[in-house]
C-alpha cells in the first residue's frame, strides 16, 4: 500500500507511475478527499481544545454561585459537533483506506517501461535448447504413456486443472520438492516454516491478494478463510503487526500447494499442466532493510535459477516491463524454462520486490539505525513451481523410445532411478 503522505507529496510521480502501468487510478479524487479529512480532523481538534476550555468555565461559574446551565449546553454542543466530526472522520479514513488498498505499487526507477509482456526485456539465458533427431511429444502424451498422472481421473475428483499424480510421476512430485527445499536450506540458507493452507481476510489483504483479487479465491464463507494461492500469503503474514528485532534479513523457504481459480484465464493454456488450479510450489520469501533490497532481490533470483541449473534445464529470465508488473510488485523478474514438445517458454518463477507496500499493508517493521520503527521491505519468488518444471523435465528429456531420462540430482530422490520408463513405479 502507497502512503497517503507520500502521494500527497508526490502527486505527480504517482500519476505517472500509474500511466505507466495501464492502471486507472483518481489520484486527485483520493487526494480530495484526504484534504477534506485532514480539514475535519483540524476542525475536530480545534473543537476538542475549545470544548476544554469552555469545560473549564463550568467550574468557575459555579465556584462564583452562578447559573452554569448555559455554559453546560454550550459544552454539550460542541461535544455534539466533535461527534459528527468523528463519524465524519471514520468515514472518510475508511474510504481512503479502500481506495488505497486498490491502488498497486508504484515500479521501481529501474523497472523498464512499457505497455505489456512483448515489451520485456530479455536479461540472460542459460543452457543450450537442443535439437532432437525426432518430433519431440508434449508432456500429457509423455506423462500418460509413461503413466505419471492421470488427467482424466483428476477431473473426475474435482474438475478440470486439478491433476492427479500417479506412480513414479507422484513420486517426482515428491523429489522435486524435497530437492528444492534441501537445496534452498543447506546451500541458500533459509529457514524452511510449513504454513497453514488456508488464511483469513487480512492475512490475504497483507500481500495484495485482498480485496482486488477476490474472484481469483477459493473461498470458504462460513469460515472467513480462503485457500492460499501460494505460500507468499502465509510466509510473508507471519511477522504481520510486529516490530522485527531479529537481524535482516530474515529467510524462509516453504511448500504449499496453491489454489487459483484463474477466473480471469478461462480457455487459456488448458491443456495438461500448462494451467492448474491447484498444484505444488517451493516458494522463497526475504524480508530486509530498504537499503539491502535490492541486492537481496538479486540473490533470491538467483538461489531460483539455481534449481534450474542444478537440474540442467535451459531457462532464461526476463525483467517484467510496467505495464505487465504484477499489482502489488515494483520490480520483478520472471524466468522461463523452454519446452520443447509446446515449442514456446513456460514461467516457472516470478521473483517480485515490493518494497516496503505489502509491509506497510500488514504493520511489518523493524528497528533502524536510529532505534525508529520503520517498515521492512519483502521479496518473494517462487523457487520453483512444479507442474511446469515437470513439463520441462519430461519434454527436455524424453528419448526416442518414450522414456524420459532425469537429472541425476534427482536420482537419491527417487529410488536410485534415472529413467522413467512405463515399467518404473
Amino acid at each position: 500500500m502507497l502512503d497517503i503522505r507520500f502521494i500527497r507529496d508526490n502527486q505527480a510521480a504517482v500519476e505517472a507511475g500509474m500511466e505507466q502501468r495501464g492502471a486507472v487510478v483518481d489520484v486527485a479524487g483520493l487526494l480530495e478527499l484526504d484534504a477534506k479529512r485532514r480539514e475535519r480532523l483540524t476542525e475536530a481538534e480545534g473543537l476538542k481544545a475549545e470544548r476544554n476550555a469552555t469545560s473549564k468555565k463550568i467550574g468557575e461559574v459555579m465556584k462564583a454561585g452562578g447559573d452554569a446551565d448555559a455554559v453546560k449546553a454550550e459544552v454539550r454542543a460542541i461535544g455534539d459537533r466533535i461527534s459528527a466530526l468523528d463519524e465524519s472522520l471514520r468515514e472518510l479514513e475508511g474510504s481512503i483506506r479502500e481506495q488505497l488498498l486498490y491502488i498497486p505499487n508504484l515500479p521501481s526507477a529501474e523497472t523498464p517501461v512499457g505497455r505489456d509482456e512483448a515489451d520485456n526485456p530479455v536479461i540472460r539465458t542459460h543452457g543450450e535448447v537442443q535439437a532432437f533427431d525426432f518430433e519431440p511429444q508434449a508432456h500429457w502424451d509423455l506423462g500418460e504413456a509413461l503413466g505419471l498422472f492421470d488427467l482424466e481421473r483428476g477431473a473426475k475428483l474435482s474438475g478440470s486443472g486439478f491433476p492427479l499424480f500417479t506412480g513414479a510421476g507422484a513420486r517426482l512430485e515428491r523429489a522435486l520438492i524435497q530437492f528444492m527445499l534441501d537445496l534452498h536450506t543447506e546451500e541458500h540458507g533459509y529457514v524452511e516454516v510449513a504454513p497453514p493452507f488456508f488464511c483469513n481476510a487480512p492475512t490475504m489483504t497483507g500481500t495484495g491478494q485482498l480485496p482486488k483479487f477476490a474472484e481469483d479465491m477459493y473461498t470458504m464463507p462460513e469460515d472467513g478463510l480462503y485457500a492460499i494461492p501460494t505460500a507468499e500469503v502465509p510466509v510473508t503474514n507471519m511477522y504481520a503487526n510486529e516490530i522485527l528485532d531479529e537481524t535482516l534479513p530474515i529467510l524462509h523457504t516453504a511448500y504449499t500447494p496453491c489454489f487459483r481459480r484463474e477466473a480471469g484465464a478461462a480457455g487459456k493454456d488448458t491443456r495438461g499442466l500448462q494451467r492448474l488450479h491447484q498444484f505444488d510450489k517451493v516458494e522463497l520469501v526475504k524480508f530486509t532493510r530498504p537499503e539491502e533490497s535490492a541486492v537481496e532481490h538479486e540473490k533470491l533470483t538467483a538461489n531460483a535459477e539455481a534449481v534450474l541449473q542444478a537440474l540442467g534445464l535451459p531457462y532464461r529470465v526476463i525483467e517484467l516491463c510496467t505495464g505487465d508488473l504484477g499489482f502489488s510488485a515494483s520490480r520483478c523478474y520472471d524466468i522461463e524454462l523452454w519446452a520443447p514438445g509446446l515449442d514456446r517458454w513456460l514461467e516457472v518463477s516470478s521473483c517480485s520486490n515490493f518494497g516496503d507496500y505489502q509491509a506497510r499493508r500488514a504493520n511489518i517493521r523493524y528497528r533502524n539505525e536510529e532505534g525508529k520503527a520503520a517498515f521492512v521491505h519483502t521479496i518473494n519468488g517462487s523457487g520453483v513451481a512444479l507442474p511446469r518444471l515437470v513439463i520441462a523435465l519430461l519434454e527436455n528429456g524424453q528419448q526416442a523410445d518414450g522414456s524420459v531420462v532425469l537429472p541425476d540430482v534427482l536420482a537419491p530422490y527417487m529410488r536410485g532411478k534415472s529413467v522413467l520408463t512405463r515399467s518404473v513405479r
